[in-house]
C-alpha cells in the first residue's frame, strides 16, 4: 500500500492505494467529474471535521498532507454546497464531504465547521491516462430489476433516512430473510451504507459503485450509471431490497429519476421528514402517498399530530415505543388498518391477539414478514 497518500473512501472501487501511478497537472479544460486527483491540505480545519479512509474508518489529517479524492458536486441544503466547476486558476478547493468529494465550496451553513481546504496537485495518471471512477466500475449485462423494495425517501437530507432503514434492515435480518441495502442517490459518505451492513444486510450498494462521487449528473447519463447498479444489485439477488434516496426528491441528485426507475418493484414507501410541512410538499409536489411517515419531524407528539393533519395520515417515529394515549396508538402507523388475513397469519405465527397489540408491535411485524409479496419473496401475498 502506497503510504505517501491519504485514500478516501471515494477510491474504494479502485486499486490506486495498492498498486503504481503517476500524478501530472493538468489544464482545468480536461478536468471532469469523477476524476481522481490528488491535493494537498492547506488548513485541515477542526477535529469535527475527518476523512473517511477507503474502509470506512475516520481520522484526522494535518498540513501538507496528500490527500486522493474524486472531482464532483455537492448541493446539500443543511451544510455546504460546491463544485470543481468552481475552481480558479489557483487551485485552491475543499474536501465538500469527508469521503473525498473535491471542489470548491461556493456556500455552508453557519452551524457547519470550516471544509478541509486544499490545493491541487495533479491528476492520477497510469500509463499516460487520467484514472477515473469509471475506470473501475464493474460491468453488468441488463438484468432487469425485480427485487421487492422498501424505498426511504426524504423531505430534505439529516431527515432520518440511514436511522429508519437501519432499523428495517435489522427487523428484516431478525426475520431470516437475504437483504440487500444500499444508498442510491447523494453525496459520497460510505460510512451510512457501512451501517446498513453492520445491522445485518448480506449485500451494499451505492452509487459510487456506479462510478459516481455523488449524484448530480446529466439525467440520462446518470439514469444509465442507475440501470447498470440495478443489474448488478439484481444479479447478487435477495429477498428485499431496501433503498434510501438521498436528500429529497426535489434536490438535484437525481432522486426522481431513480424513483422513476424503481417505481414498479417499490412494495412499501417510507418517507423521512425534517418538517411537518414538508412532508405536505413532497407528497403534493411528486404525486406521493407514503405508506409509513417517519424521521425527526415525528419527534414529539406535537410535530406528528401536525403532520396527521396535513396530510390526513397517521405516523410515528421508529425509534420510540411510548405509546400516545390509550388507544393503542404508538410510535408509527400505516395507511390502512390491518388487514384480517394478514391479523389471521399472525395471531397463528405468534399465538396471541393483535387486536390488543400496540401499532408500533404490529408495524415491526408487518415490516418483517409481510411487505414482499412477489414471487422473489419468502412469504405469499397477505393482502
Amino acid at each position: 500500500m502506497n503510504s505517501r497518500y491519504i485514500f478516501t473512501s471515494m477510491l474504494r472501487i479502485s486499486d490506486l492505494d495498492a498498486h503504481p501511478f503517476e500524478v501530472d497537472r493538468l489544464e482545468k479544460i480536461k478536468w471532469k467529474t469523477g476524476d481522481y486527483v490528488v491535493g494537498r491540505i492547506t488548513d485541515p480545519g477542526t477535529d469535527k471535521i475527518q476523512i473517511e479512509l477507503i474502509n470506512g474508518r475516520m481520522r484526522s489529517s494535518m498540513k501538507e498532507d496528500l490527500v486522493v479524492g474524486a472531482l464532483g458536486d455537492r448541493y446539500a441544503t443543511l451544510e455546504a454546497t460546491g463544485s470543481w466547476r468552481d475552481v480558479e486558476e489557483d487551485g485552491h478547493m475543499h474536501l465538500l464531504t469527508g469521503a473525498g468529494l473535491f471542489g470548491k465550496c461556493t456556500s455552508k451553513s453557519v452551524h457547519m465547521p470550516n471544509l478541509i481546504e486544499i490545493e491541487y496537485v495533479g491528476h492520477v495518471v497510469r500509463d499516460g491516462n487520467i484514472c477515473k471512477m469509471d475506470d473501475f466500475v464493474k460491468s453488468s449485462a441488463y438484468s432487469k430489476f425485480e427485487i421487492p423494495v422498501i424505498l426511504l425517501v426524504g423531505t430534505s437530507m439529516s431527515a432520518g433516512k440511514t436511522t429508519v432503514a437501519r432499523i428495517i434492515v435489522n427487523l428484516l435480518k431478525r426475520a431470516g430473510l437475504n437483504i440487500v441495502a444500499g444508498k442510491l442517490t447523494g453525496a459520497s459518505r460510505y460510512r451510512d451504507t457501512l451501517s446498513l451492513k453492520d445491522v445485518g444486510a448480506n449485500h451494499i450498494f451505492d452509487f459510487v459503485d456506479a462510478g459516481m462521487p455523488s449524484s448530480i449528473y446529466p439525467r440520462e447519463k446518470f439514469r444509465k450509471k442507475l440501470i447498470n447498479l440495478l443489474s448488478r444489485i439484481n444479479r447478487v439477488g435477495g429477498d428485499v431490497a431496501v433503498i434510501e434516496l438521498g436528500a429529497s426528491p426535489l434536490e438535484p441528485y437525481n432522486g426522481d429519476v431513480a424513483f422513476e426507475e424503481l417505481k414498479p418493484s417499490v412494495k412499501c414507501t417510507v418517507l423521512c421528514a425534517s418538517d411537518p410541512y414538508a412532508v405536505y410538499g413532497v407528497m403534493k409536489s411528486f404525486n406521493i402517498t407514503p405508506d409509513v411517515v417517519s424521521g425527526i419531524a415525528t419527534n414529539t407528539f406535537a410535530g406528528a399530530e401536525l403532520i396527521e393533519k396535513l396530510i390526513h395520515r397517521r405516523l410515528g417515529n421508529l425509534l420510540s415505543r411510548a405509546k400516545r394515549g390509550s388507544g393503542a396508538q404508538c410510535n408509527i402507523n400505516l395507511n390502512s388498518p390491518m388487514p384480517p388475513k394478514l391479523a389471521t397469519v399472525l395471531d397463528s405465527l405468534f399465538d396471541q391477539s393483535f387486536e390488543s397489540f400496540v401499532l408500533n408491535e404490529w408495524c415491526e411485524l408487518f415490516l418483517s414478514t409481510c411487505l414482499f409479496t412477489q414471487s422473489r419473496g419468502k412469504f405469499d401475498s397477505l393482502f
